[in-house]
């Protein structure tokens, strides 16, 4: 078999060994934005299993950028200093270290999921939201939700800018920017939570005008030789209003490569618990990046373009890669199952990888 999951793949100067990336999850479990021993051990496996780019959780660039109380940040140097250690290792170990920085938007002070996940009251220690305008019901429940004024608009940026900066003296090599499953910039994308009528909101044009230049932000402070990649939801998953979709996806695209974007993430939902997802089955969202990539290539924009979703076998991951439907892939939850995936793939797609050599004693062949 002709091997493809297991070529590199080289963007800007940085060559990520394989095409198999471990995709950010957050953990929930850091002490004032401080990642722990947790994260150590459950990214650095993934790395010590083959992975190609190991990605950090979604991680805050301020406090309020937060989903719950026990995510990760890195607003402070001492997160960023708790970062470089966990980063160090991930590179050691032949993967490439990545970061997902963010800002939960409206969705911000909540429970854990395994606490409920509901709101966080600010009598329980949570914190006023922010979103592009008024408050909207969340999963039935309507939290204070501050409308960002221009001027704060501006301090998003700046938090991410020197989010990017903190995450370079950390160790990181790659740095993406969190667009979708209805953060922040997500919900300025769509016209299912933004209802501004300046700058920011009403057209296309204006709606997408925070995260292009987030990006530019980001891609500013960021090396000229290391990528920066967006993670985008290409569908509302909302037919019955307006509401964002992939048509809309495949227009931002290029345009996230002229303000900097490197890759292109490519989810799915997480807006409105109006969503309905036809069928989360395999590759499920690998239309949405097949149809981006598709565009990109038409107008000739400089963009990979990654898929994730549903993706749980090796043949199907080379198949999709092999067949130009993706770039990469990532996965989240088959790593969580199987954090040495990359080493087993490899065996199944009969392609000699390296194996660290604490176990080489139970590689196959």
């Amino acid at each position: 078999m002709v091997d493809h999951l297991f070529s590199p793949l080289t963007l800007r100067d940085t060559e990520v060994p394989n095409r198999a990336f471990v995709s950010p999850m957050c953990q929930y479990s850091a002490t004032e934005g401080l990642p722990s021993d947790w994260h150590l051990v459950h990214l650095g496996s993934r790395a010590v299993g083959g992975a190609g780019l190991v990605m950090a959780e979604a991680t805050a660039v301020s406090p309020e950028g937060r989903i719950t109380p026990q995510d990760t940040g890195i607003w402070t140097d001492e997160q960023a200093d708790e970062w470089a250690r966990i980063a160090e290792f991930v590179a050691s170990q032949g993967s490439v270290p990545a970061i997902q920085l963010a800002h939960a938007g409206r969705k911000a002070s909540t429970h854990r999921p395994w606490d409920g996940g509901d709101p966080v009251s600010l009598e329980e220690g949570g914190w006023e939201v922010d979103a592009p305008s008024g408050p909207y019901p969340r999963d039935g429940d309507e939290h204070p939700t501050n409308s960002l004024s221009s001027a704060e608009i501006d301090g998003v940026i700046e938090d991410f800018r020197v989010a990017a900066e903190r995450a370079l003296d950390a160790g990181f090599e790659v740095a993406e920017v969190h667009a979708a499953h209805g953060y922040l910039l997500h919900e300025f994308c769509s016209p299912v939570a933004n209802d501004r009528d300046d700058e920011y909101g009403g057209s296309f044009e204006n709606r997408t005008r925070l995260v292009r230049e987030v990006t530019e932000a980001v891609r500013e402070v960021w090396p000229d030789d290391k990528p920066v990649f967006v993670r985008i939801s290409a569908t509302d998953w909302i037919d019955n209003r307006e509401s964002w979709d992939v048509e809309q996806s495949a227009r931002l695209a290029p345009l996230l490569a002229e303000a900097g974007a490197d890759l292109l993430d490519v989810s799915s939902g997480g807006i409105s618990p109006a969503q309905e997802v036809p069928y989360a089955g395999p590759s499920y969202q690998l239309p949405y990046a097949e149809t981006i990539r598709e565009h990109v290539a038409e107008v000739g924009a400089d963009l990979a373009v990654a898929a994730v979703g549903g993706i749980t076998e090796p043949t199907q991951a080379e198949e999709i890669v092999a067949n130009g439907r993706a770039d990469a892939v990532l996965m989240a939850r088959e790593f969580l199952r199987s954090p040495y995936w990359p080493l087993h793939a490899a065996d199944e797609l009969d392609e000699e990888v390296e194996w660290p050599v604490q176990y080489r004693r139970a590689k196959p062949r």
